[in-house]
């Protein structure tokens, strides 16, 4: 193996290209590639002190765009960036973002996107999917059914909506 330090600034340089990870990542792949634990603390301390690894910035980002992008509760961002190596502290403090008006308004936007592909289903049906897709991006069961019985509920007043096919 050439310079283990240089081996390993070159793998991290190389996935950072692709896209943003964080320090365990890093460590996992400089380590599958049989890279010295002491050569890939050193690059890793390197890329933390130039900017390039900042798990906090990754967490925060992490969050916003999986949070808006895809209407995740802040359940299974916390366990998305658990998988990826963020400390607990910082998953914390990045998911503390998300306040109880978000988390709802998203539910509530996934809830309407969705409704519409289950127009002309019997009620129960429509409750059961749109309630369970709910449920597996990580709302809760209470929260979930409150915000499906009101977009329903809505859509049901809405003369325009329910003449729609």
């Amino acid at each position: 193996m050439a310079d283990p330090e240089s081996v390993a600034r070159s793998i991290g340089l190389d996935l950072l290209a692709a896209s943003p990870k964080t320090r365990s990542q890093l460590a996992e792949a400089m380590r599958r590639r049989g890279v010295p634990d002491e050569a890939a603390v050193a690059v890793l301390d390197r890329f933390g002190e130039v900017g390039l690894v900042d798990d906090a910035a990754f967490a925060t980002a992490w969050v916003t765009s999986r949070q808006a992008g895809r209407g995740l509760a802040p359940r299974v961002l916390a366990n998305e960036l658990r998988q990826r190596g963020v400390a607990e502290p910082l998953i914390a403090e990045a998911v503390a973002g998300i306040d109880d008006d978000d988390v709802e308004a998203a539910a509530r936007d996934l809830v309407v996107r969705r409704a519409r592909a289950t127009s002309g289903l019997p009620a129960a049906v429509r409750m059961r999917r749109l309630v369970t897709m709910l449920n597996r991006k990580g709302y809760g069961g209470e929260l979930a059914v409150r915000v499906v019985r009101e977009v329903l509920g809505e859509e049901a007043s809405d003369p325009y909506l329910s003449e729609m096919p």
